[in-house]
């Protein structure tokens, strides 16, 4: 079995991004965060977008509220940024307190600005196999390890397990849109190892340490996992036992060091788009901005 790294996926795209804001001399583009609370996980995503946007000539704000924000306050602040000319891409950390209705806020954020993918309309767009809509930057990320390694997805069975709407729906959407014939399972599936043993590629995001063993795997699958979790030695596994499944699967993603290294570096890619798309300019566009 050989590894799918994250990091030169991350570096290319990165690399990508950076050029292109080069060449097109347009002003570095603007994302702003949006943190309610400082949860471990919130605060360390934080810092990793932070970082990568300031490797893509991107220029980033956060915007940090108090846990027991309003929803009054909250959508006071969120509407001024949606209405800011200067951001060009908004980023909410997810999930938001109990206190925040988070269904309010996914349909108030504007489309063009709505890099990760929550609005109704980008999710519409996905779904209807559209390229204009920002999909989630997770299930992005796996579609740029596949195309980094040259693995097509046209005509290849393909089993994504998990069908939550940050990842397993949209990403099932996005394997379609490349020609895959895709079955999408969960923990409730019957005979789920069997199903999954079908998978030329086989996507793992049940959200389940260690679910899917030998008994999952197909000979010669491509195995994504898509799940972090944090053990009690305080290491890091995914929803995949990798070393289970060595003998069987051709080519297998890390944790860590897999998907998660590539999501932030799609967010950059994202928010370019977006900067571009409101300056009427085309991402093959490279002609100096007046």
């Amino acid at each position: 079995m050989e590894w799918m790294k994250g990091v030169p996926v991350a570096a290319a795209i990165t690399a990508r991004v950076a050029d292109t804001i080069k060449k097109t001399g347009m002003r570095p583009p603007h994302l702003a965060i949006v943190r309610a609370g400082c949860r471990p996980d919130d605060m360390a995503y934080e810092r990793g977008a932070s970082k990568r946007m300031e490797k893509a000539g991107i220029r980033c704000s956060v915007c940090a509220l108090e846990e027991t924000v309003s929803q009054e306050e909250f959508l006071k602040v969120f509407d001024a940024l949606n209405g800011d000319d200067d951001v060009d891409g908004i980023l909410v950390l997810r999930p938001l307190p109990p206190q925040l209705d988070a269904s309010a806020i996914e349909e108030r954020i504007d489309p063009k600005k709505d890099v990760d993918g929550i609005s109704p309309v980008n999710m519409a767009r996905i779904y209807a196999g559209r390229r204009d809509g920002f999909a989630p930057c997770t299930a992005e990320a796996v579609m740029e390890i596949l195309r980094f390694f040259d693995v097509d997805p046209a005509g290849k069975r393909a089993v994504v397990v998990g069908r939550s709407l940050v990842i397993g729906k949209p990403l099932s959407m996005l394997l379609l849109r490349e020609h895959a014939t895709v079955t999408t399972c969960h923990t409730w599936t019957a005979d789920l190892p069997t199903v999954c043993r079908t998978g030329e590629i086989l996507i793992a995001a049940a959200g389940q340490a260690r679910l899917i063993d030998e008994r999952y795997v197909g000979d010669g699958a491509v195995v994504i996992d898509v799940g972090i979790h944090v053990e009690e030695d305080g290491g890091m596994c995914g929803d995949v036992d990798l070393e289970s499944i060595s003998h069987k699967a051709s080519l297998a993603t890390p944790v860590p060091g897999g998907v998660g290294a590539v999501t932030t570096s799609v967010l950059a890619s994202h928010v370019l788009r977006a900067a571009m798309a409101r300056r009427g300019m085309s991402p093959e566009d490279t002609r100096r901005e007046e």
